[in-house]
């Protein structure tokens, strides 16, 4: 299958997770295009998307909203999982499982216009210069941590689960002619 891995972010992690994904689509037999959101052109080339942003005060990036409002069309009826970056991990442990079942609040609207695989919601990366003064404060005053969160193999194990759907859809996809 040809599959569409896009992605909004501002730091970078965003990023590097969409192309851990993206690499693992490869590695199981997938084409694969790597776009940033912004970027993206044709969207009737591809068999499926999987596509996420980063989350800053709970919602995606505007890049990828606006993507999103106009993409939705052109992927509808196609195979579409959904992931987003926070920084759940960075939390106090009492808040982190609160954090783990967050859903950035577009990704309620895009279950509605493109009834995604799934939502998958990774940590990601926070350093004291992604946030501005008050963001660094309100940060330390919470007991946030900063570092690296990314769990490279929840990200594998997704990105596999991912491969595994496509494969069995390709897999079928002869019998249904």
């Amino acid at each position: 299958m040809f599959v569409l891995v896009g992605y909004a972010s501002e730091h970078g992690s965003t990023r590097e997770i969409a192309e851990r994904a993206a690499g693992r689509l490869g590695a199981r037999g997938h084409r694969v295009d790597l776009h940033a959101m912004s970027q993206i052109g044709n969207l009737r080339v591809y068999d499926a998307a999987v596509l996420g942003s980063a989350i800053h005060d709970g919602s995606w990036l505007p890049e990828a909203t606006a993507f999103m409002e106009n993409a939705a069309g052109a992927l509808a009826g196609r195979p579409v999982w959904l992931f987003s970056v926070g920084m759940a991990a960075a939390l106090p442990r009492p808040m982190q499982a609160m954090a783990r079942k967050y859903e950035p609040r577009e990704i309620g609207g895009y279950r509605e216009a493109l009834t995604p695989v799934r939502h998958g919601l990774f940590s990601g990366v926070i350093q004291p210069g992604h946030l501005d003064r008050g963001g660094r404060l309100r940060f330390r005053a919470l007991g946030c941590r900063y570092g690296d969160y990314r769990d490279w193999t929840t990200v594998d194990t997704w990105a596999n689960g991912i491969a595994d759907r496509l494969a069995d859809r390709e897999a079928a996809a002869p019998r249904q002619r």
